[in-house]
């Protein structure tokens, strides 16, 4: 068993702090649901997980198996197992997909041990036709000219190759219809073993219908202020977050649309 442990978590952006103070613990063989209303620091918290430098730690640990993952760069954090779909997918010109994705699956395996060409072709493949990809896509540069629809199913085909321990997914669902939100929870729960955990951050309830979460974390004011199961979900649906605020007894202000 892998396990991301979040302590007292503060992160700042340009001098503004964004999370103030997350504690969240995720185990291999669990997946996690983190809702909140727009601006609260969950892509912050997705993105200070994978090191990006634009965001600064000011307090608190990430850990992975007991180590800092401050003392990380990227590409270790990657190596261990860590895992990052998200919201945004650039588009890199000149790299294809194939390239990309077998230099991202060899850069986790020995030197001595890397994957040929014909079994990383079948293994694609196979994971392609899984998600209902076109042979194309292979050799079209990664994510350029793709619609949202098709880099988020590129997300999911990246994760399926890489097989990472811990995978953060970033707003997976966002822009997604219906079909489309299938086929992506399809390779989601794909990957459902003792050896793997997902830690999925979504606005909406349609999601968790087809990935059930084990736990859903809210978070309000850059904390998870409240933790529950796949009910706590269903509640947000029906009530929005004012409700929850309000019985926290929270001094937060919410968009007309988080309310």
């Amino acid at each position: 068993m892998k396990t991301l442990k979040i302590t007292d978590l503060h992160v700042e952006i340009e001098g503004k702090e964004i999370l103030k103070g997350v504690n969240l613990t995720v185990n291999t063989g669990e997946i996690h649901a983190i809702m909140g209303p727009n601006g609260t620091g969950k892509s912050t918290l997705s993105q200070t997980i994978m090191g990006h430098p634009a965001y600064q730690i000011t307090r608190g640990t990430i850990e992975l198996d007991g180590q800092d993952l401050a003392e990380m760069t990227v590409d270790e954090r990657a190596r261990a197992g860590l895992f990052l779909a998200m919201q945004y997918p650039a588009e890199i010109q000149g790299v294809t997909n194939f390239e990309f994705m077998r230099a991202a699956v060899n850069a986790r395996r020995p030197e001595d041990d890397q994957v040929d060409v014909m079994t990383f072709m079948k293994d694609l493949d196979r994971n392609r036709e899984f998600l209902s990809m076109s042979v194309e896509m292979s050799s079209r540069y990664l994510n350029e000219g793709f619609s949202g629809g098709e880099k988020k199913r590129n997300e999911i085909l990246q994760m399926l190759m890489i097989k990472p321990t811990i995978a953060i997914l970033d707003e997976i669902d966002s822009g997604l219809d219906i079909d489309a939100l299938k086929v992506v929870s399809k390779g989601v729960n794909s990957m459902r073993s003792d050896n793997f955990a997902t830690l999925m951050i979504t606005h909406y309830q349609r999601l968790l219908d087809y990935i059930v979460p084990d736990y859903v974390h809210v978070m309000m004011g850059g904390k998870i202020v409240k933790t529950g199961g796949p009910a706590l979900a269903k509640r947000l649906e029906g009530e929005g977050y004012a409700a929850l605020r309000d019985e926290l007894g929270l001094q937060i202000a919410l968009t007309d649309e988080d309310v």
